[in-house]
């Protein structure tokens, strides 16, 4: 356990390194702007992953459902097949 400096207050806290952590003297968290790029990289991620055509979501039928699987399945299987090609190219020159 450490202390940081709250960046809103400039006061002195105990700190354990969680970013939700709040101040002791003003109470607003400490992660500051690191805090902010975390909230805004989830929020990011979430939004990307939400776009991916196979994405399941918690409306989607059973059909639907397992025929999105299968489309993750083929398109792992896809996407290794394709990556072991530009390997074998890769390593031919050499």
């Amino acid at each position: 356990m450490g202390e940081k400096k709250c960046p809103h207050c400039g006061n002195w806290s105990s700190w354990s390194g969680n970013m939700n952590e709040a101040c002791g003297s003003c109470g607003k968290p400490l992660g500051g702007r690191d805090l902010d790029y975390h909230i805004n990289r989830e929020k990011d991620k979430k939004a990307s992953d939400e776009k991916w055509i196979f994405f399941i979501k918690e409306s989607d039928g059973a059909l639907v459902k397992n025929a999105k699987i299968v489309g993750n399945f083929f398109y792992t299987i896809y996407m290794a097949i394709i990556t072991f090609i530009v390997w074998l190219i890769a390593m031919m020159p050499g």
